[in-house]
């Protein structure tokens, strides 16, 4: 999410930072900040907001040095403000460090360096690690010695970049969990997070491997390991042009997104478990009194975000025993709800600017009800309208049709179940980290589900001549069932519909005939029986049938024409892995049909006005 820019070569490296940052735009941001090395002196010019307001801020007095460090901060520790924008110095003023990523010890760290003598001013982890090179220089270690040594002490993600202008023809970089790439010009070299940011300048890059550290300089690169020892990164030849690079070498944003699921549900999960496997939601906002007294939770949300939050009724129930209303936001604020201080309402947009949402939310509040956003957008109208905001952390997401924002909104919603039945005791705590340990396991099992794309696509030939498809499923699977009917007409234009399996008898079986397509979430279950007798219902009257079902299910092969297979998760957390396929199926379909998939007819991304 967050963006990294470094160059040290030959040229002034203030413009090539601010275009860099440019190119990371995409990437989603609150704040910016530059270092670049002049003459002995460090200028740091640090602004919360876009890179215009970064740039007025320099005005004319641009520092003309030919080494330098940018970033572009997504919020975690710490507020977006220009106290907290990225780089983050020691206390002389002649270290700079830029940083994406959580460092999970920073308390005690933060701690030690103050009782040391260290001064912070801001309220970041990363500062940490500005103070941790300064004290490792102290003890004669060159700057490469001493970010190798400060990086042994913290645990957590990191990917950053390191300057100083003792060493002011040098930049250190180092990575874990987190991408970092360098690349290598005629008498320069690049440091970032992405690719795009160097593009138009060279086309050779290294992708850094975990905990390993590289050193830049005009004359070229050093890589080494944690302990010093020369280490070697993945040469990559960069072969499209900037166009795609965006996409990072995937023809349409859509399918890249997709990919991005397993990153984005990381994302969202990271720093918000203890070891133990409590859960830790300190960016609520909402103290332990208020959560406590919560007797029932609306979720309003519009489109696939009312997806997410079908699916979130299910956990939170049985997590909590609070009930759970799931509401359509154009509709809530118009049939009077009952809200009160004790009534939860948790709010969904990718955006944080549907309108829908927006004044359902503003309508909870009038009413007294404490209103929590999930959102995917630091800043926005309905995180600063809000009580409290959970962000999604999932990254910008370019494609109309939601794939990665819904798959960490459902993963968000999760976090707050558990939250909820943490603080207000519904569930014994080995429980709680029991299904933290399971959702923990999902990015993994979401790769899964992905590794079988060419399965899909077989399937996917069967639906491009057809005009109707239906989907069904039961309990958790039947948002699902509405998300996949749903994809298929925003991208394909196909006419599709979801319903519950066991209301099909009640109508919708009547358009069955010989060949309708008919798509089943069939995972296993505690309704999994009933979903097979709701399939013997539709093949029975000729339904071309294709499932999605766990793998080691040795009976769904008998009734499904296609069966397009996903690991196997506990019941609650099965539309995580449920719906990869499902979005796959819309994505082939439309590309079959020639489709626009990123920009579909009539769709926008935000819908801002009702």
């Amino acid at each position: 999410m967050c963006g990294i820019v470094g160059y040290v070569g030959k040229d002034e490296a203030l413009p090539f930072l601010l275009e860099g940052l440019r190119r990371l735009e995409y990437r989603g941001y609150d704040s910016a900040g530059v270092a670049v090395a002049d003459q002995g002196v460090l200028h740091v010019v640090r602004k919360a907001g876009k890179l215009r307001a970064l740039e007025e801020e320099l005005g004319n007095s641009s520092p003309a040095g030919t080494s330098g460090i940018g970033h572009t901060r997504w919020a975690t520790h710490g507020a977006p403000s220009d106290r907290n924008a990225h780089p983050h110095l020691d206390c002389p003023g002649r270290i700079a460090v830029i940083h994406n990523g959580i460092l999970e010890n920073f308390a005690e760290l933060r701690e030690r360096l103050v009782a040391t003598g260290h001064h912070f001013t801001s309220q970041t982890d990363t500062e940490c690690l500005a103070h941790l090179i300064e004290e490792h220089r102290r003890d004669g270690e060159s700057l490469a010695e001493a970010v190798r040594a400060a990086l042994g002490e913290v645990e957590g993600s990191f990917a950053i970049g390191v300057i100083c202008v003792d060493e002011p023809h040098l930049i250190v970089g180092a990575k874990r969990s987190l991408p970092l790439v360098v690349g290598q010009g005629v008498g320069e070299t690049f440091l970032a997070s992405d690719v795009t940011a160097f593009l138009g300048r060279t086309k050779d890059a290294i992708v850094l491997e975990d905990d390993q550290v590289v050193e830049l300089r005009p004359s070229g690169i050093r890589l080494t390991d944690l302990a010093g020892n020369p280490s070697a990164g993945h040469h990559l030849r960069v072969e499209w042009d900037l166009a795609a690079a965006e996409k990072q070498g995937y023809p349409t944003f859509m399918l890249k997104e997709i990919f991005e699921q397993p990153l984005a549900a990381r994302e969202t999960m990271r720093g918000r478990f203890r070891s133990d496997g409590s859960v830790v939601l300190d960016e609520l906002r909402m103290d332990a009194s208020t959560v406590k007294a919560i007797d029932k939770v609306f979720v309003v949300a519009a489109g696939t975000s009312y997806h997410a939050g079908l699916v979130a009724k299910y956990a939170i129930e049985h997590w909590t025993r609070v009930p759970v209303e799931v509401e359509m936001a154009s509709e809530f604020r118009y049939r009077d709800p009952v809200l009160g201080s004790r009534t939860l309402v948790v709010a969904i947009s990718q955006s944080g600017e549907t309108a829908d949402t927006l004044a359902a939310g503003r309508h909870a509040r009038q009413q007294g009800a404490p209103l929590l956003a999930v959102t995917n957008v630091v800043g926005s109208t309905l995180a600063r309208q809000s009580d409290a905001v959970l962000y999604t952390r999932a990254g910008p997401e370019i494609g109309v049709a939601a794939t990665k924002t819904f798959t960490a909104q459902m993963v968000a919603l999760y976090v707050i179940g558990l939250y909820l039945a943490q603080v207000k005791g519904s569930l014994p705590c080995e429980e709680i980290a029991a299904a933290v340990g399971d959702l923990d396991e999902i990015p993994g099992h979401i790769e899964g589900a992905l590794s079988r794309a060419g399965d899909v696509r077989r399937a996917a030939a069967s639906l491009a001549a057809v005009k109707d498809v239906l989907f069904m499923g039961r309990h958790v699977g039947y948002p699902i069932a509405l998300e996949g009917a749903l994809k298929l007409k925003e991208i394909s234009y196909i006419h599709a519909e979801g319903y519950p399996a066991g209301e099909m008898k009640h109508g919708p079986i009547a358009l069955i005939e010989e060949g309708t397509p008919v798509v089943v979430v069939a995972t296993a279950g505690h309704v999994y029986s009933k979903m097979l007798s709701n399939i013997q219902e539709v093949k029975a009257r000729g339904a071309h049938v294709i499932a999605v079902a766990s793998e080691g299910d040795t009976r769904i092969g008998e009734l499904a024409a296609e069966v397009l297979w996903v690991p196997s998760t506990p019941e609650l957390l099965s539309p995580l892995v449920a719906v990869i396929p499902l979005q796959i199926l819309a994505y082939e379909v439309a590309m079959l049909l020639g489709c626009d998939v990123d920009q579909p007819r009539n769709l926008a991304k935000s819908v801002t006005v009702e």
